[in-house]
């Protein structure tokens, strides 16, 4: 079996990805409920969550401990999930050629760089560069 198709197998509940995330029951739903994951459910309607889902929701933990809202947050994740990695490298474009997703990756790879406390331009500021 795929690495990728192993890490996609939903196989935790609701509990275990509280403790393995440090984040409450009611902000995992939250993030679901904003569309930021989208674990599978079981017959019974139960949440089951894989690894990928675990790393999204650390990766949301992060940006949030670093102050980034979640409508920022859908800014940098959401186009992300979407990117196409078979273009050609950031670097070696020009600004005029960047793509909507290049520049959505750039923004992302910004954000991830900021240390706590040392808030950018760009952090809460999202929405004034993309229209939805």
């Amino acid at each position: 079996m795929a690495d990728e198709n192993r890490r996609s197998m939903a196989l935790f509940p609701i509990g275990i990805v509280m403790k393995l995330t440090d984040l409450t029951a009611r902000q995992i739903r939250y993030y679901e409920q904003q569309g930021l994951i989208l674990p599978a459910r079981t017959s019974g309607n139960q949440r089951m969550f894989s690894f990928n889902d675990v790393e999204r929701l650390l990766e949301i933990k992060t940006m949030i401990e670093k102050g980034i809202n979640i409508a920022g947050i859908k800014q940098v994740m959401l186009p992300a999930a979407e990117a196409d990695t078979s273009e050609t490298p950031i670097e070696e474009r020009t600004p005029e050629k960047l793509s909507r997703k290049q520049i959505h990756r750039l923004l992302k790879q910004e954000l991830m760089q900021q240390r706590p406390g040392k808030a950018s331009m760009i952090q809460g500021q999202l929405s004034r560069f993309f229209k939805l």
